[in-house]
């Protein structure tokens, strides 16, 4: 067989690629992370009573904002990442930019409160519980969000889990805030985020294994 016939051979056999794979799997990957957290914090924990009142309040929709935010930013970097030998980019920025606000805001609530009501404002009734609870909840996205990261060909393995447990944190996170009755910005800003980085971290350590290709 001659060269030119092998190499038409087998290009013959190969199928196109489909350029939109991967965005239709981490969109996937998303709606699936999302609605399992939420299925499971209504099972688990169940919705605050008072949510349909709290819900048209803006201090509750800045709660929201913090961790959708994140969740932004970790599936930029996360979809980047998800391709061999791409860096996270500008999706950083958005999560620092979410970090730092919430801090600013909490700084400015705990300097605006009266001394004696500060301590209250950063523990909350649900400090020992709260980053906990996020972790159970991102267990979904980590199901889902992992499958779509090996599905794709990551080389940079442990950034990759880190930014795939932040967002499975974030979207666990989102569907926490229909359930949390805290509403104080220094609560958010130290118990929500301790429990995005316990997130961070467990993706971060089972990146290099479950990612490995």
């Amino acid at each position: 067989m001659k060269t030119d016939d092998l190499i038409s051979m087998l290009a013959g056999g190969v199928a196109p690629v489909d350029r939109g794979l991967l965005a239709k799997r981490f969109s996937l990957a998303v709606v699936v992370a999302a609605l399992g957290s939420l299925l499971m914090m209504l099972a688990v924990f169940g919705a605050r009573p008072d949510l349909a009142v709290m819900a048209r309040t803006p201090l509750f929709w800045g709660k929201v904002a913090l961790p959708l935010c994140l969740a932004i930013g970790s599936l930029w970097m996360v979809t980047r990442l998800a391709r061999p030998g791409m860096s996270a980019g500008s999706g950083r920025w958005v999560v620092s930019a979410g970090v730092l606000v919430v801090w600013l805001a909490g700084l400015y609530a705990l300097f605006q409160a009266e001394p004696d009501t500060r301590v209250a404002m950063i523990f909350g009734k649900t400090w020992r519980t709260c980053a906990f609870n996020i972790t159970l909840l991102a267990i979904p996205g980590f199901i889902s969000i992992f499958w779509a990261l090996r599905s794709m060909a990551p080389t940079r393995l442990r950034l990759a889990g880190a930014c795939g447990g932040l967002l499975a944190g974030s979207l666990a996170t989102i569907a926490y805030c229909l359930h949390c009755p805290e509403m104080e910005i220094p609560f958010w800003g130290v118990w929500y985020l301790l429990g995005l980085l316990l997130s961070t971290a467990i993706g971060a350590l089972i990146g290099p294994r479950v990612l490995r290709w």
